[in-house]
């Protein structure tokens, strides 16, 4: 019996004295998807506003799947870090939506996680027109010792790969209120595979 490495070159299985499979991974879990040239990330250059919850311009950090893309994009993990005194408490949560009114945004750019490699079929916008967007995953409260005592930290969320969007889809942030100008700044991870 064999099997194959990555590189698809012909192996046999290692085995141990109770003749069990040794399996070995290396590289943490992205790794064949990062060596791929599969996995993307993008993050705000500059902390930004938000926009209130479900608005239809939203402000924040988007993911775009465009129409016609020829792939299903997977979002592996969402980071987000508030650095300053906020309007109200709110909630963060994750919405999705048609890819209407999205636009490549230089402030968001994308990089393959196996730097140079592959480029990537989508956009990145802090702020587009959209339609009827919903929220899909609630992820954390917002709020300062102005409003009660939780202090927000930088967060990353992984979200397993739980969230996939089919060409012409979109995934934007949502907060419930306005987070003021320069104070948020939000990251996305996710890979491209073949629709």
């Amino acid at each position: 019996m064999y099997g194959q490495n990555s590189s698809g070159v012909s192996r046999p299985p290692l085995i141990d004295a109770n003749r069990k499979f040794i399996v070995a991974t290396s590289g943490g879990k992205y790794a064949e998807a990062a060596i791929a040239g599969r996995l993307f990330y993008a993050a705000n250059i500059n902390m930004v506003a938000t926009s209130t919850t479900l608005h239809t311009t939203f402000v924040g950090l988007g993911l775009c799947n465009p129409t016609g893309s020829g792939k299903n994009v997977i979002v592996h993990e969402f980071g987000w870090a508030i650095v300053v005194d906020l309007v109200a408490a709110a909630v963060l949560a994750l919405a999705t939506t048609t890819d209407s009114g999205f636009a490549d945004d230089v402030n968001a750019p994308i990089k393959c996680c196996r730097d140079g490699y592959a480029t990537s079929v989508c956009y990145t916008d802090e702020s587009a027109p959209i339609v009827a967007p919903v929220i899909v995953k609630v992820v954390s409260q917002i709020a300062t010792a102005n409003i009660n005592t939780y202090q927000p930290r930088k967060q990353v969320l992984d979200l397993g790969g739980s969230i996939i969007l089919a060409p012409g889809r979109s995934l934007v942030t949502d907060t419930t209120t306005v987070i003021k100008a320069s104070a948020a700044q939000f990251s996305f991870m996710w890979e491209e595979i073949d629709a």
